[in-house]
């Protein structure tokens, strides 16, 4: 099977798991006649998806009490905010994907692009970009782990950060003051900033009802932002206020 099947071959996957309960990568090379790194991506993508759960050689189902109804992870609003996202960002560019549920949902859409070089903080963005086929080169800041934003932070982080130059950054907020630029309750915000100071490009992706939240710590001021994505979910008001802030707001339906 050739790249272009990737959905077929998964499904397959999950069919015959669902079926046999386990299935080994050695036989899944075999069957479908591709690599074992291939089926290895598979089986990260669709455990990431909470199909299966990996285990050493192979996967097996999901245990029954983890199979429920859940929240969706992601919602409409940020998948549409994702896909405008992804209109930006050209073959080959070098990006930072900040950690982040909306930043997350960007990270399938970079299927799509070839050559990309990719620094993230966050192990749960990691492990989704190096499960992608189009395999992305995948660098990470290291630092110190904070519970709060589930990321790396820290000194060390802000220095692997200072050692390359990014054409786009990525990054979701807690908040935006109109005012002022993106907010966060987090008062860790020295890598955000060095993210910021080492990208071409600042690009905010945040779901409409954040704006306007009073939240006590700047992150970005409007001077390092140059576009800000979010829903069409805004009044015209809201709308002329974030333009008169001098960046481009791109409204996702």
């Amino acid at each position: 099977m050739t790249k272009r099947n990737t959905k077929q071959r998964r499904h397959i996957i999950i069919t015959e798991l669902n079926s046999l309960g386990e299935v080994s990568v050695d036989q899944l090379s075999k069957k479908f006649d591709t690599s074992e790194v291939t089926i290895r991506k598979d089986l990260a993508a669709l455990e990431n998806s909470g199909l299966l759960l990996r285990r050493y050689g192979g996967a097996v189902s999901l245990p029954s009490e983890l199979i429920e109804p859940k929240c969706e992870k992601l919602s409409k609003r940020k998948l549409s905010i994702a896909k405008k996202a992804a209109t930006l960002i050209r073959d080959h560019n070098r990006i930072i994907l900040d950690s982040g549920s909306t930043t997350s949902a960007l990270v399938n859409e970079l299927s799509k692009k070839s050559g990309l070089v990719v620094m993230t903080n966050s192990l749960s963005i990691a492990s989704e970009i190096q499960a992608l086929e189009n395999e992305p080169t995948l660098l990470m800041t290291g630092g110190t782990w904070d519970p709060l934003s589930e990321s790396f932070q820290g000194k060390i982080a802000e220095s692997v950060l200072r050692s390359y130059d990014f054409d786009q950054l990525f990054i979701g907020a807690d908040g935006i003051d109109i005012e002022r630029g993106t907010t966060t309750f987090n008062e860790l915000l020295g890598l955000s900033q060095v993210m910021a100071e080492v990208s071409r490009e600042v690009i905010v992706m945040i779901e409409s009802e954040k704006i306007n939240r009073k939240i006590p710590n700047l992150e970005i001021p409007w001077q390092q932002v140059h576009t800000l994505i979010t829903d069409d979910d805004l009044s015209e008001e809201v709308r002329n206020k974030l333009i008169k802030q001098g960046i481009n707001l791109i409204c996702a339906k």
